[in-house]
């Protein structure tokens, strides 16, 4: 470790860790990053850049690192793009360079960084264009070959990841002077925080600061806040924890580094995936220092002066000879006091003609540097000083351009920042997030006592919105220095060498590939970042995105603000497939759903199948059947002569409430649900955006401003995003709220004759033959616990279904069964549902297709001409009607001994099974022990014209023929009576 020098209070000296780079041993200390450790070796190439291939160092301390990214070997495993600068040193480490073969100093493709001038921005858009044939045989190979950073493991991912959810009143994201301000006086208040912070060590720039707070050095007043907020049991500290993303409904994403630190994590997860419900939220996720685009500016040695000062004062790395170039007050203060506490500065270079204060090192105003030497690691530096070119040699160029506000968050609803031009930046405006509130340096402020009041103004302002009396602590003394910068895009090169001064390091953007987009006519900054790739790499262009926008504005002669940014999207940090989709492996991918009445079901003997992601019975067998039709056809008759139970917790459940429901749910349904009244229940059917039918089922309106949506198991989930998206993206501004509701009610069907007897037993209350009438609803209690009564069938018989609270489901289900019994009936499963339902004519998603429309279905009448509404326009196109269609009817087979079959295809008698002869499909089939024959629905090319002919059924696969007739869709009691009791 020859470069160790300085104090390093992050690392542990006296616990020395080995870990491997590049197959080669070395050593670091505990409480090192793999890029400080390789700092401190001496290790300055660490990978290769995209495009060219060119020689990479480390250029920053943080997540915002273009260059450093590597792979981590573990137990077996790799896992890619893993950036050094967050990977903490641990025992046993192993790490390789990504983007190079055969070795990271000799790269092959190296090549193309001599063929650059041939390969410039937007290249492949006009050099694979011809000949045609090449396309597939030579170029489309060759370019997946070469895409892509870093390598795709070959196997499976056998790590653990984990995901999570938490909530809170107030969540503090970053834990700088800003954070820690703000979290202190929100915990003092009693609201519940979680301070969130990228880092293993809260801090942020107080790590590197020099000055005193509140009479205190930096740190200090850093661990003593620390120590007070780990105290308060209402406050949460998240370290190696990154906040994400930005959604609805105040859902923030974080990622938690779980593991990775750890030399033997046993069953601790890698990472941890966080979806945190915040009432409110404060962004004080500080300020990215950007570098200085400049010829030569991408050699191993370049990097940002705050890194510098990091990994100095936090890991000991002496960065040897340096040279500053800088363009801030700020970064002038930083070098004095680099070279007060020992780093070797060889000289100071800013371009403004003059800057006030002295220094122990070489100061050159009006100067800029204009190249760089050193192709694995940096020698010398070369400066232009009023037309003058000195030559200085230097280790390390630590380059300081001005700091952009991390506002990345609040722009992730496609809000966009306001250029401030005193701080040539873009800063967050209030509102960009509803209920996010942007502070401290992420706001623009970046003196430490402006930091601090931000912090605690913010967290005051967040205490009052939720009701809350926060007592306003002082704000101890601190730096409070103004920030002056002047503005520094881009240097010109100097003579024939050093003409690429580089932006986008990791995807090799120059400055001279943006002007080459503006004359192509990819003037916008949105084509311009896909022309050039400009801030699409791992980093997103977190350092180098406002000084391409502003190349791009100067080459344009439009200013910043007209240029615009952007479009920031989550996530800020990669995020892992793994970690977002946690435990969905094996078993886990599609989990098992079960209703409470499954234990009971499967004590019965009942065999069960997948319905959707749940498991059902098929049936309920009983001593001396030996097949599960003798089981079907005796629950049939059990549900057609007395009565049936049957657990349909299953069907989705959407609660919307508010004053605007009624009229949503007539936007989204065919019919009208507005004029419902309390009490009432009414079957519905909506449809896709193309006019097809999407779903069918009941809406009760329970109260006022609230309604019960039912869907259908498969649809349950499809619904709920149809009706959420329809929200978003047409009625954003209504007054109301849709929440799946499907898994907090157990909810169960009685049928048969008997139903009413069976619900006398069970309810606190006996049931009024007219209340709820058909197609009614109203709350009953059993043992006292308030359920739902619901008159509603899907049998075709007196039909009643009661919802209770899942918690008390598989107790109803138990007494529900019981007293069937003691009237002549029990439990029947989906096998006997199936032929209930296609005896009644009713549809599932086995006719619902996705192809179907209300006009296929019978259901034409249910299209309100009134109202619009979802798919409306689209239903009425030409084809979407007429007598071309297939069109659902009943079929019924001719001999009752020939079994008819779901799937089969149906032609003229005497047709031959062409598909140019085809007259239809079947659907659903069931042998119908009521009608002692077999029936089934199809779609039939203009099948409502068509009752009482004769069809052949022809099932290839299974050698089935037979001969079927047409008739109407419902089989048994036309006129519903039974159903209306």
């Amino acid at each position: 470790m020859r470069r160790r020098d300085g104090k390093g209070h992050s690392i542990d000296r006296g616990n020395a860790v080995g870990f491997r780079f590049e197959g080669r041993a070395y050593l670091g200390f505990e409480g090192d990053t793999l890029a400080s450790a390789l700092l401190a070796n001496g290790v300055r190439v660490v990978g290769r850049s995209f495009k060219y291939h060119r020689p990479r160092g480390v250029m920053t301390a943080g997540s915002e690192e273009p260059n450093a990214l590597v792979e981590v070997r573990r137990d077996g495993a790799f896992h890619p793009n893993i950036r050094a600068t967050l990977q903490e040193l641990h025992r046993g480490l192993e790490a390789r360079a990504q983007n190079c073969w055969p070795a990271l100093r000799f790269d092959v493709m190296a090549l193309n960084d001599w063929a650059a001038p041939f390969i410039g921005a937007g290249f492949y858009y006009k050099t694979f264009m011809w000949p045609r044939a090449f396309w597939e045989r030579l170029y489309e190979p060759v370019i997946r070959r070469a895409a892509g950073l870093g390598r795709l493991p070959a196997t499976p991912e056998a790590g653990v990841y984990e995901k999570a959810f938490a909530f809170c009143d107030l969540l503090v994201i970053g834990a700088g002077p800003t954070g820690l301000m703000a979290a202190m006086t929100a915990g003092r208040a009693g609201l519940r925080v979680i301070l969130a912070e990228e880092d293993r060590e809260p801090g942020g720039q107080l790590h590197t600061a020099t000055g005193a707070i509140g009479g205190l050095p930096a740190r200090d007043w850093a661990a003593g806040v620390l120590a007070e907020l780990a105290a308060l049991p209402n406050v949460r500290l998240m370290t190696r924890t990154t906040v994400t993303g930005a959604y609805d409904g105040g859902v923030f994403g974080a990622l938690e580094r779980v593991g990775q630190h750890v030399a033997r994590p046993g069953d601790l997860p890698r990472e941890c995936f966080w979806r945190i419900t915040a009432r409110r939220a404060i962004l004080a996720a500080g300020a990215l220092e950007r570098p200085l685009a400049h010829p030569g500016n991408d050699r191993p040695g370049v990097m940002l002066l705050g890194a510098v000062a990091a990994y100095w004062h936090r890991w000991g790395v002496d960065p040897g000879r340096v040279v500053v170039f800088g363009n801030t007050d700020a970064a002038f203060e930083t070098a004095r006091a680099l070279a007060g506490q020992g780093v070797q500065i060889a000289a100071y270079v800013d371009p403004r003609p003059e800057i006030g204060g002295t220094a122990p090192f070489e100061v050159r105003t009006g100067a800029e540097v204009v190249d760089t030497a050193g192709r694995f690691g940096l020698r010398e530096v070369t400066i232009r000083q009023r037309s003058r070119v000195f030559r200085i040699e230097a280790r390390t160029l630590a380059l300081s351009g001005g700091w952009n506000p991390t506002l990345h968050l609040a722009c992730h609803m496609n809000a966009r920042p306001d250029w401030t031009p005193e701080i040539a930046a873009f800063v967050p405006r209030d509102g960009m997030v509803p209920g996010l509130a942007a502070a401290g340096a992420a706001r623009g402020l970046f003196s430490t006592a402006a930091c601090l009041a931000s912090g605690r103004r913010a967290a005051l302002e967040a205490a009052a919105e939720l009701g809350v009396r926060a007592q306003a602590a002082p704000v101890p003394e601190a730096e409070d220095a103004p920030y002056r910068i002047a503005p520094l895009w881009e240097v010109k090169g100097h003579g024939r060498r050093g003409t690429r001064a580089w932006l986008d390091l990791a995807n090799d953007v120059t400055t001279k590939d943006v002007a080459l987009a503006a004359q192509e006519g990819y003037a916008s900054v949105e084509h311009m970042k896909r022309y050039t790739t400009q801030g699409m790499a791992p980093d997103q262009g977190k350092s180098s995105n406002v000084a391409a926008l502003a190349v791009l504005a100067d080459v344009t002669g439009r200013g910043i603000p007209q240029t615009g940014t952007t479009t920031f999207r989550p996530p800020f940090v990669p995020v892992t497939i793994a970690a977002m989709g946690a435990g969905g492996r094996g078993w886990g991918f599609a989990p098992e759903r079960r209703m409470t009445s499954d234990m009971a079901t499967r004590a019965m003997g009942a065999p069960m199948i997948e319905a959707g992601l749940w498991f059902r019975p098929s049936y309920f067998p009983r001593a001396g059947e030996t097949h599960w039709r003798q089981s079907c056809d005796r629950e049939v008759a059990m549900v057609r002569n007395a009565v049936g139970v049957c657990d349909v917790s299953t069907l989705g459940k959407i609660d919307v409430q508010g004053p605007d429901a009624g009229r949503f749910l007539d936007f989204v349904y065919t019919g009208t649900m507005s004029t419902l009244k309390p009490g009432r229940v009414r079957y519905g059917l909506m449809l896709r955006e193309d006019g097809h039918v999407l779903d069918d089922g009941t809406c009760a309106r329970l109260s006022g401003e609230r309604f019960l949506v039912t869907t259908t198991t498969a649809a349950a989930g499809p619904v709920m995003r149809h009706l959420d998206f329809v929200q978003q993206a047409f009625c954003a501004d209504w007054k109301m709220r849709i929440a799946s509701v499907t898994e907090h009610w157990a909810q169960f069907a009685v049928a048969g004759p008997q139903a009413r007897a069976v619900l006398d037993q069970v309810l606190d209350a006996r049931v009024d033959p007219g209340d709820p009438p058909f197609m009614g609803v109203h709350e009953v209690t059993v043992g006292g616990v308030v359920c739902r009564l619901f008159r509603i069938s899907f049998s075709g018989e007196l039909g009643y279904e009661i919802a209770v609270p899942a918690g008390y489901g598989a107790a109803l289900f138990d007494r529900l069964v019981a007293a069937a019994a003691d009237a002549g009936g029990g439990p029947y499963g989906m096998e006997a549902l199936n032929v209930l339902r296609i005896e009644k004519g009713y549809l599932t998603h086995a006719e619902m297709d996705g192809r179907t429309t209300a006009f296929d279905l019978g259901l034409e009448r249910m299209l309100a001409t009134g109202k619009d509404f979802i798919g409306k326009a689209a239903s009425r196109r030409p084809g979407l009607t007429g007598p071309e269609r297939l069109q659902l009817v009943g079929i019924r087979g001719r001999d009752p001994a020939i079994e008819i079959t779901a799937g089969a295809h149906l032609y003229a008698p005497d047709a031959p099974a062409r598909a140019d002869a085809g007259q239809g499909h079947v659907k659903s089939v069931c042998r119908s022990p009521t009608l002692d024959a077999w029936i089934g629905l199809a779609l039939v090319r203009d099948g409502r014209a068509r009752h009482g002919e004769t069809l052949r059924l022809d099932d290839g696969l299974r050698g089935i023929r037979a001969e079927v007739e047409l008739c109407d869709p419902v089989f048994f009691d036309l006129e519903g009576g039974r159903m209306r009791g």
